[in-house]
């Protein structure tokens, strides 16, 4: 059985949902990344955002991205995995809730992020296409 954690990219860092959009993207580019993970004050995962929400969210209805706060784009609850969970649970949380991306938590510590990416390079080809299907369907 092959795991999240076997699978993940490590050491995912946070925006916190106190800093802004702003702080987001600044660490998405550092870090090359096009999503963060959301922590709040008690460091638990409240969601992610994406560069996708960045543009649709923020900047085409003219928000500023330094003032706007990064919590605002996270949503309701987060989806997560669980790192040693199997990888069949990380194919059926990514389609049944349509995200390219998952955290990957242990206990309730982010450990990394499985990105379809990751998935790619580590599962059977009919799987992947399986999961690039069901989340470019409209």
């Amino acid at each position: 059985m092959t795991t999240a954690r076997e699978v993940m990219s490590g050491g995912a860092d946070c925006v916190q949902s106190d800093q802004t959009v702003g702080d987001a993207v600044r660490l998405m580019a550092d870090l090359g990344v096009g999503a963060l993970p959301v922590c709040g004050k008690d460091n638990k995962i409240k969601g992610v955002v994406t560069d996708r929400d960045v543009v649709v969210k923020v900047l085409a209805p003219g928000r500023d991205v330094d003032s706007f706060p990064a919590g605002s784009l996270s949503q309701d609850q987060a989806v997560t995995i669980g790192a040693d969970d199997d990888t069949e649970e990380v194919l059926a949380t990514m389609t049944q809730h349509e995200v390219r991306r998952l955290p990957v938590i242990d206990g309730d510590q982010l450990v990394g992020m499985v990105a379809v990416a990751d998935v790619a390079r580590s599962l059977p080809h009919a799987s992947t296409g399986q999961l690039v299907e069901a989340l470019s369907a409209d």
